[in-house]
C-alpha cells in the first residue's frame, strides 16, 4: 500500500473577485490531494490524518471514499477542521492562509497502531515539520513505516506563513530530508529555503544526504526538473485545452511520478538512484501530464489513469 501522511483541509476559494468574494468551501490539502491522485491512478492508497466530525470532515470524506482511498484513522476527532483561505493571482495560482485544526488531533499511540503492516512507499506531509510536538510523533511514523518496508518521500511545500520559528522547522525539516528517499520541491520551496543557490546545487545537497536518490523540482509554467545519482533531466508541461487553476497541480505531478516510478520498478530502495536522463524525462512526461489533466479543471480534480493514459497515446503518435 501506498501511504500517505498529513494535513487535510477545506479550501476556501473565491468564486469572484473582491475582497468581500463569495467563497466555496472544497476538500483539498496536499497530502489529501496527493493520495487520491495516487489511487486514482491505479494505485492501492490509505491516508493518515485525523478528520473531524464536523461537517467539513462529511465533506473531506466523501471524495476519498469515491477515489477508494482507504481512511487509515476511522475515529474522528472533535477538533474542528483545519481551514485554508484561498486567493489567486492574475495567473490563477493560488496562494494560501491557514487555520488548523483536526490535521493535527492525532497521538503517537493512534497514528502508529493506524499504519498499516506492509508499506510499499510512505509520503511526508508538508505540515509535518511545522510543530516541534507534532513532527517529533511524524518522525517515528516515518521510522516505523522504513521498517514496514517504505520507500519515503517528501513534498517539501514550506508554507511559511504557519512557520513562527524559522530555525526550529529548518532544523526539523532537515530531519525528515534525512529520512526520504525521494524529494520534491517546487521553485519557491528552493528560494526559500536557499535564496541565491542554484537548483543543481541545492538537488546536489539534498542527493548527498544519507538516504536521497531522486530530486524533483517543479518550476510552475517552466515545467520540472528531476536529479537522481546517475542523471538529471526536464520536461515541460502539459498545457490542458481549456486552463482551469493549479490547484493540486504539484499533488498531482507528486502522484504521477510517484506511479511511473512503481510501474517500472524504481521504488524499492536503490532503484531510483539507478535512473538515467531518458528514465527522468519519461517519468517527468507522465507527471506533467497528470498534473496538466487537473490543471484543466477548477479546484483539485486528478485524473483517472485512462485519461492520462490517452493523453499520451496521442503523444507518441507519428505526425501525418
Amino acid at each position: 500500500m501506498f501511504v500517505v501522511g498529513g494535513e487535510s483541509l477545506i479550501d476556501l476559494v473565491p468564486v469572484s473577485a473582491g475582497a468581500d468574494a463569495e467563497r466555496v468551501a472544497l476538500a483539498g490539502g496536499s497530502p489529501f490531494n496527493c493520495a487520491i491522485a495516487l489511487s486514482r491512478l491505479g494505485n492501492e492508497t490509505g491516508f493518515l490524518c485525523p478528520i473531524s466530525r464536523d461537517q467539513y470532515g462529511d465533506l473531506l470524506l466523501k471524495p476519498l471514499a469515491e477515489a477508494s482511498v482507504a481512511v487509515l484513522l476511522e475515529e474522528r476527532v472533535d477538533a474542528p477542521t483545519t481551514r485554508a483561505i484561498v486567493t489567486f493571482n492574475e495567473k490563477m495560482q493560488a496562494s494560501y492562509v491557514f487555520e488548523r485544526g483536526a490535521d493535527h488531533a492525532f497521538t503517537r499511540e493512534g497514528l502508529l497502531a493506524a499504519l498499516p503492516e506492509r508499506v510499499t512507499l510512505y509520503q511526508i506531509g508538508g505540515f509535518c515539520p511545522i510543530l516541534e510536538r507534532d513532527a517529533a510523533i511524524w518522525e517515528d511514523v516515518v521510522t516505523e513505516a522504513m521498517a514496514r518496508g517504505a520507500t519515503i518521500s517528501i513534498d517539501i511545500n514550506v508554507r511559511d506563513k504557519l512557520v513562527d520559528d524559522e530555525a526550529g522547522y529548518r532544523a526539523r525539516l532537515s530531519g525528515f530530508l534525512d529520512q526520504a528517499h525521494l524529494v520534491k520541491l517546487s521553485e519557491e520551496d528552493h528560494d526559500w529555503l536557499e535564496p541565491g543557490k542554484s537548483i543543481e546545487a541545492h538537488a546536489a545537497e539534498l542527493l548527498a544526504r544519507p538516504n536521497c536518490e531522486l530530486v524533483v523540482v517543479t518550476l510552475g509554467e517552466g515545467g520540472s526538473r528531476a536529479f537522481s545519482r546517475s542523471g538529471r533531466a526536464e520536461a515541460p508541461i502539459h498545457a490542458p485545452p481549456v486552463f482551469g487553476d493549479t490547484v493540486g497541480a504539484g499533488d498531482s505531478l507528486m502522484a504521477g511520478i510517484l506511479t511511473w516510478l512503481g510501474e517500472h520498478g524504481a521504488l524499492q530502495r536503490g532503484g531510483m538512484a539507478r535512473l538515467q536522463a531518458p528514465d527522468l524525462a519519461a517519468m517527468l512526461r507522465f507527471g506533467a501530464v497528470v498534473a496538466g489533466i487537473n490543471c484543466g479543471r477548477k479546484g483539485c480534480q486528478p485524473p483517472r489513469r485512462d485519461e492520462v493514459d490517452a493523453v499520451l497515446g496521442e503523444q507518441v503518435l507519428p505526425k501525418t
